[in-house]
C-alpha cells in the first residue's frame, strides 16, 4: 500500500470567515492556525501547504481571560542595540488589535517557508467589514471559544 501524497493541482482553499467578537483570544488562534495548515482536512501532509484561507474580523473585540490583558506582556525588537519594547496585551490590542491578533496567531505556525505560505492566508480586520466578498466566505463558528461571564 503506497502512502498517498496531495499534489498541488488536487488541493482546494475555502475561503472563512470568523467574528472575533467575545471570543477567547487563545481558543480562537488555535483553531484558526489549524485551518490555515490544513490539519482538518484528510488530505493534509505536513510538507504541502493544504491549508485555508481565513478572514477574521471584529478583532478588536477580542477578550483574554481571567485577567491577561492587563498581565500578559509582549515584547518586539526594533531592530537596534537595546531596541527591546514591551507593553501589556491590553496596550497593543488598543494600538493596534489586527497586529495583536496576527501575531498571536502567527506564533502557533511554523517559522519556514511553508509557514510563510500559510499565514498569508490569514486576513484580520478591526472592524465588522471585509473586502473579500467576492470570494464568498462561509462563516466558522468557534463555540467553545466563545467567552462566557461567570457570575
Amino acid at each position: 500500500m503506497s502512502t498517498y501524497s496531495p499534489k498541488a493541482s488536487e488541493i482546494v482553499r475555502a475561503w472563512h470567515v470568523v467574528d472575533a467578537e467575545d471570543l477567547v483570544l487563545g481558543r480562537m488562534a488555535t483553531e484558526v492556525a489549524n485551518i490555515l495548515r490544513g490539519k482538518h482536512k484528510p488530505t493534509y501532509a505536513p510538507h504541502i501547504d493544504t491549508g485555508d484561507h481565513v478572514i477574521i474580523v471584529n478583532a478588536e473585540k477580542v477578550v483574554l481571560s481571567s485577567g491577561k490583558a492587563d498581565r500578559k506582556l509582549v515584547h518586539h525588537h526594533t531592530g537596534y542595540p537595546g531596541g527591546i519594547r514591551t507593553e501589556t496585551y491590553a496596550e497593543k490590542q488598543a494600538r493596534q488589535p489586527e497586529q495583536a491578533v496576527y501575531d498571536t496567531i502567527r506564533g502557533m505556525i511554523p517559522k519556514t517557508r511553508l509557514g510563510r505560505d500559510q499565514i498569508s492566508k490569514l486576513k484580520v480586520y478591526a472592524g465588522p467589514t471585509h473586502p473579500h466578498s467576492a470570494q464568498q466566505p462561509q462563516p466558522l463558528e468557534i463555540a467553545h471559544a466563545r467567552w462566557r461571564a461567570r457570575s
